[in-house]
C-alpha cells in the first residue's frame, strides 16, 4: 500500500508553514489517490499533535478523508486514511 509521510519536527516552529505542508500533503494524497497519510508531529508536549488534529477536524479538509487513527503504540504519530472509489 502506498502511502505518503509527513514529519513536522523541521518545522514545528514555523507557523503557517505548518499549515501549508498539512495542506500539501492530504491534496497529494487525494490527487494521487494514496489511501494513506502518516503524519509525525513528535511527542513533545502535544501542542503540535493538538494543532494537526484540529487542521483535520476542519470541514473542508475533514470532507476529504475517510477517518484519522491517532498512533496507539506511538504518541508523536497520526494516521490519516484515506478511501477511493
Amino acid at each position: 500500500m502506498a502511502k505518503l509521510k509527513l514529519d513536522l519536527h523541521d518545522i514545528f516552529n514555523k507557523g503557517d508553514r505548518i499549515e501549508d505542508e498539512l495542506t500539501r500533503v492530504i491534496n497529494e494524497a487525494v490527487q494521487k489517490k494514496i489511501a494513506l497519510v502518516e503524519i509525525i508531529p513528535g511527542k513533545g508536549s502535544g501542542v503540535l499533535k493538538e494543532r494537526v488534529i484540529k487542521f483535520l477536524n476542519q470541514g473542508h479538509i475533514k470532507k476529504l478523508y475517510h477517518r484519522v487513527e491517532k498512533d496507539s503504540k506511538n504518541f508523536g504519530r497520526i494516521f490519516v486514511h484515506f478511501r477511493f472509489n
